[in-house]
Order: C-alpha cells, then structure tokens, then sequence
C-alpha cells in the first residue's frame, strides 16, 4: 500500500517549517478550551468515524488544531485554504507532517496551501482538496465563504448541461480561471462533480459571505444537499466577528503601515458584527471613527455607540483610513479612490476582494509599487497615491495571523458540533 509520503498527496511551502508550527500548534491549543473538551468527550467514541470531511478554510495555526480535532474524533481530512493569502506556511507544514510524523516522513493531513498563492494556484488546491485520490470524494464540506460549495454545484449544473461556458466569455479573470478548470473536468471526468455531490451529506459555513451564497441557492432551490449556517451562532458571529475584529484590524494596519492612528480620521464602511469589531479597534488607538451604514438599525445602533454616521461620498476626501466591511461588491470605487487624500489607507476586512475595485483600480492607469509583502502603493496620474493593502483581501490574514485561539475556538467548536450533526442525523 502506497503511503501518504510516498504518494507526496499535500503541497506547501516549505515542509521544513513543520517543527516550528508544531510548537506553535501547541500553544494554541492552551488557548482553544472547546476543541480540548471536544476531544475529551468524544475522542473514545470517534462519532466522525467514516466521514470524509473536504475542508476549504484559512490554513492558520488555529486551523491546524480544528484539522486535527476532526481526525482525532475520526474523520479523514482533506485541506486547502479559502484565500490567497491567508496561509500560515509553518501551520500548513506541520498538518502536512502531522503530530506523529516527520519532515522526512511526513504522515498527517493532506494540505494544499501556501501564503501567496496566483488565482491559477488558488482553484488547483481546491480541486486537489475535493480530489480524493481513491475516486469517492468527500462526504462532507466544511466551507469558509463558499467556494468550495460552489465549485461542486457549477460542476453539477455544466455537466448536466454538456458543456462549460467559454472562460474567454467570462465577467472576470477568476471566473474564467473556474470555467477553464471545470471545462478541463468535464472533458477527462465527465460525471465527475455529478457523483461527487450525490454523496455529500452536507456543508457547514463559516462565514457571513458564504452564509449569503447558502441562502441564495436555498431560495432558487438550487442547493443540492444539507447546510449548516454556523456564522450566525451566537458564539460564532458575536465573538469572532467582533472581538476577533477588534483584536486583529489594528494588528494588520500597524504590521503593514507603522502608521499612528491616533489622531486620524478613519472610516468603517459597515456596522455589523465585523463592523462593530473595526470601529472599537480604531477608537481603541485614538483615532476619530466615523461608520457609513446602509442599514438603518445598525446606524442607529452605530449613533448610540457615540460614531458620526455619514456617507462615504462626504468623507472620501478627509479620511486618513477607509476599512471596507460588508460583504458587498463595490464599496470603495475607483473615483473614490481617486479622490482620496495623499497615502490614505484603504483596506478590506471582508472575506472578497471586491468590496475595493481592485480590478478597476488596475485598469485605471495608476501604477503600483510594492512597498512590501501586502502593502501597496498605488499612484494616479496626478501624482497622488493611496496605501492599498492585501491587494484588497482579508487584512487581517493578508497583512497579520489574523483572530486570536480563544476567539477561534468558539468558532471551531461550532463547526465541529455542526459537522457530528450532519454526518450523523441527515437521514
């Protein structure tokens, strides 16, 4: 029988950063009380046992040890992370080796990540993550934003039709990227996203914007099996969307720019859970808050809380900081951006990279200087320039570690429990 070593079934960046993530795994655990007593109470009894979980979630330290609680209560685990530039290459070494194996014999998870990966790479790992290399696939997803979802039922929906649309046609380059690959699918595997989905017996989603995607389907009566919106537990959405937030904003803007805030005039675009989290963290450093809210519960509540609620149109050309968090498409546009003061920052907490036109930004004529890994310069034609950072993705993964492991283990210990309930009690 081929070992997972011989069979080099994972890709990284550097398999010997394994050690230094072991260590660091084991720090996080001290700090993730649910996944421990999850393990505790169910690691006899193994109620994960036959699952094969497909999990497409940032590659981080605390991921790592949600990777291993799954396995410890008996599931199969395949792994790939849900952003570009969210991976923590010591975590994605160490799962990749495993707590009982080796850099020179490696016998952990299958893991398909590294920090920095191109669109190309981004949707390779994923459909290496949902590959299993005996044919069955997984049984279950666990999803962060919704891609890994989506991949399979555009599978399903090409492969009844026949064909996949022509990539060149497509609205964006990420989208013709998916096309080519789901194209390339249909033409080696003609069925294969079609068998794959008749046996899962369900998704857990871990965040507001594949929450969103869920919902849409659900509505068209296009979702093709069980879904678990854990974003909306209680002990997800009100502590890790907003004390994470709170905590790892400001981490990412002061590791990417060195900047002081206090003093400064910042803008958080969105009050919701995330939103709330930004602003606590900006007032938190001194800096003068103010929230642009289309939801007028939520303005409200921003008002109470001491925020000015303004448009963005009325401060573009005044704010020092911008911080996009919405889950919405085109939050901060080119002409805003155009309008901006000199070097203002303009960064983005939500989990797409499209709340910043980046792509209209590209096309605009700026040019771009890179001042460092996940900090850029970009300048207009007129000489003036805005501070971009993580190319408009996750700040707070793209430019830091993103949540602590406290806040993280509420999160994880809902995706478990969620993961057992479906696995177990669909029939």
């Amino acid at each position: 029988m081929t070992s997972f070593a011989q069979r080099r079934d994972f890709r990284v960046a550097d398999l010997s950063l394994a050690p230094f993530g072991r260590k660091e795994i084991h720090l996080a655990e001290h700090e993730m009380p649910g996944l421990r007593a999850l393990r505790k109470e169910y690691g006899k009894t193994k109620p994960l046992k036959g699952a094969r979980i497909s999990g497409s979630l940032h590659m981080t330290i605390q991921t790592a040890v949600l990777i291993e609680t799954l396995t410890e209560l008996g599931a199969e685990v395949r792994w790939a992370s849900c952003n570009i530039f969210s991976t923590q290459d010591h975590a994605a070494a160490a799962v990749a080796v495993g707590p009982n194996g080796s850099v020179e014999a490696p016998d952990g998870v299958p893991v398909f990540a590294w920090k920095g990966e191109t669109l190309e790479e981004y949707w390779w790992a994923t459909d290496q993550m949902m590959t299993w290399p005996d044919g069955d696939g997984p049984n279950m997803i666990l999803d962060d934003g919704g891609d890994a979802t989506m991949l399979m039922h555009k599978g399903v929906e090409y492969e009844a039709a026949g064909a996949v649309p022509d990539p060149t046609t497509a609205s964006n380059p990420e989208l013709a990227i998916v096309l080519g690959l789901l194209q390339r699918s249909l033409k080696s595997e003609p069925s294969k996203w079609t068998k794959m989905a008749k046996g899962i017996k369900g998704v857990t989603e871990e965040t507001t914007t594949g929450v969103k995607r869920l919902y849409k389907m659900a509505e068209k009566g296009e979702l093709l099996f069980p879904a678990i919106n854990v974003n909306d537990s209680v002990t997800k959405s009100k502590f890790d969307n907003l004390y994470g937030c709170r905590h790892s904003l400001i981490d990412a803007i002061n590791r990417a720019t060195d900047v002081m805030l206090a003093g400064k005039l910042a803008v958080v675009c969105g009050y919701g859970d995330v939103g709330k989290g930004c602003a606590q963290s900006l007032r938190g450093q001194g800096a003068r808050v103010v929230v642009t809210e289309i939801d007028p519960i939520n303005a409200l509540q921003a008002a109470m809380e001491g925020y000015e609620v303004n448009t963005l149109e009325a401060l573009v050309s005044t704010a020092d900081v911008f911080v996009t968090a919405t889950g919405n498409e085109a939050i901060v546009t080119v002409d805003h951006m155009a309008r901006m003061k000199h070097n203002a920052i303009v960064c983005n907490i939500g989990h797409f990279d499209n709340e910043i036109d980046m792509a209209g930004l590209a096309r605009s004529g700026a040019t771009r200087d890179e001042l460092k890994a996940g900090t850029d310069l970009w300048t207009f034609q007129d000489g003036h320039a805005v501070i971009v950072l993580a190319e408009g993705r996750l700040v707070n993964l793209g430019c830091a570690t993103g949540h602590p492991s406290f806040v993280m283990s509420c999160s994880f210990t809902n995706q478990v429990i969620a993961q057992m309930e479906l696995f177990n009690n669909t029939d």
